[in-house]
């Protein structure tokens, strides 16, 4: 199996369940030990770990899946998690109700421009 290096982008609520499909299925087919698998959540997708809907096409708060367990699994294999500071401060979003796993990035854009330096390949779902 082959090692890669690639950062998902996600900032948007609703395109949650289809970055977790791709990182899911990017899984089955890579060497996860010897690949760096980074999911960059800025703006308003990092609402899913605080459990609010912010968007403007007003989302049903019911109607969302919980993503919190698919988050952990993939965490447990090694695939990072980053967390805009900017955003869940934009956001009011306390650090206390981000998972464990997520580690926080102070600015969200310049942490995809830092890893697209380091040859990262760019997924944006």
């Amino acid at each position: 199996m082959q090692s890669v290096k690639v950062v998902f982008h996600i900032d948007e609520v609703e395109k949650w369940s289809l970055l977790l499909a791709n990182v899911r299925n990017l899984v089955k087919v890579v060497d996860v030990a010897a690949s760096k698998i980074v999911v960059l959540v800025n703006s308003k997708a990092v609402t899913i770990f605080d459990g609010k809907i912010v968007d403007e096409l007003s989302f049903d708060r019911k109607a969302q899946p919980n993503h919190t367990d698919a988050i952990q699994e993939l965490a447990e294999l090694g695939i990072e998690f980053t967390v805009c500071q900017n955003s869940i401060n934009g956001l009011s979003i306390s650090v206390e109700s981000l998972p464990e796993s997520v580690k926080i990035v102070p600015v969200g854009v310049l942490e995809l421009i830092e890893k697209q330096a380091d040859s990262f390949a760019y997924i944006k779902p």
